[in-house]
């Protein structure tokens, strides 16, 4: 195919979307109506992903300490759970912190009921490490890799590992279905909007079989005939996934901004910026995909004349 060629099939493709008029319009608002439900859910789904990646990275390991041990052998666990390769960072807490801490968190009222237990004789507290890992389903097991430091120390150091058993399981379990019923979801939604966009191009194409018949007995090739169809039904797709993208995120955005005020909703989702590039790319590629396939598909019947 020359140049030349192919610029007349991108000419003649863009006058076949203006010059069938109303077909073309019914064609874009499939699309558009069709990838803006497609655009919603995935935007709740990605959402939703977003808020159980945060639940799973707030679990965090609790290691508290004997009374009786020592700065010297409390500074030789934190270097040993540091070195494990599953955890990303730890922060010791004493117990002079975790009494002010409590003291705080008690208010006035309770914080005289800790009134004598400041002293660092009468503290009841015990030192802690605070121990966040880099792949939150490793939580049980470097919990129980952390317990097992006991059995190199004769004085074991560590008095108990907590990390909520049980829940912690069950919030894994509960992350994990979410994405995968989220994934699945919006796989099958977006092979819906295929299908129904795909077959109002159909409809589209079907009114112009008497063209493509005369076309064919006339001599020209299957190619010379696809070719406009191929860049009108790009040109459909690009046209409605454009129109899509907008009005998602004007509608976007302006939800953002009315729940401003709330800082725990408005903390709890995504960015626009950090996720148009990839969303609003990924709704014209399938966009365009969808108008070039539905195109293609329609018309190969025709050509066999």
């Amino acid at each position: 195919m020359t140049f030349k060629t192919f610029l007349r099939h991108l000419r003649e493709g863009a006058k076949s979307v203006f010059r069938n008029g109303w077909m073309s319009v019914a064609s874009i608002t499939s699309i558009v109506v069709s990838l803006f439900i497609l655009g919603v859910f995935t935007l709740l789904v990605m959402n939703v992903n977003s808020l159980a990646d945060k639940a799973d990275s707030e679990v965090q390991i609790s290691t508290y300490l004997n009374l009786n041990v020592d700065k010297e052998m409390a500074e030789k666990i934190s270097k040993e759970i540091k070195a494990m390769p599953e955890v990303k960072s730890l922060e010791f807490v004493s117990k002079e912190e975790g009494m002010k801490d409590l003291s705080e968190s008690l208010g006035e009222e309770g914080a005289e009921l800790l009134e004598g237990f400041d002293g660092k004789d009468q503290n009841p507290l015990p030192d802690a490490i605070i121990v966040e890992v880099i792949e939150p389903t490793t939580v049980p097991f470097v919990a129980d890799k952390i317990s097992a430091l006991n059995d190199k120390h004769p004085e074991e150091p560590i008095m108990r590992v907590k990390y909520g058993e049980g829940t912690v399981e069950t919030l894994f379990k509960i992350t994990r279905t979410v994405r995968n019923i989220g994934f699945v979801f919006v796989a099958g939604l977006g092979l819906m909007s295929m299908f129904l966009i795909s077959n109002t191009i159909r409809v589209t194409i079907l009114a112009r079989r008497r063209e493509i018949g005369i076309m064919k007995l006339v001599g020209a090739t299957n190619n010379f005939i696809r070719w406009p169809f191929f860049v009108e039904g790009a040109l459909i797709g690009v046209v409605g996934s454009l129109i899509t993208v907008a009005i998602l995120f004007f509608g976007y955005d302006r939800l953002h901004a009315a729940i401003q005020d709330d800082i725990t909703l408005s903390q709890s989702l995504i960015p626009l910026g950090d996720m148009w590039l990839l969303l609003g790319g990924l709704i014209l590629l399938l966009g365009m995909l969808i108008g070039i396939w539905g195109s293609t598909m329609s018309i190969r019947k025709f050509l066999k004349v």
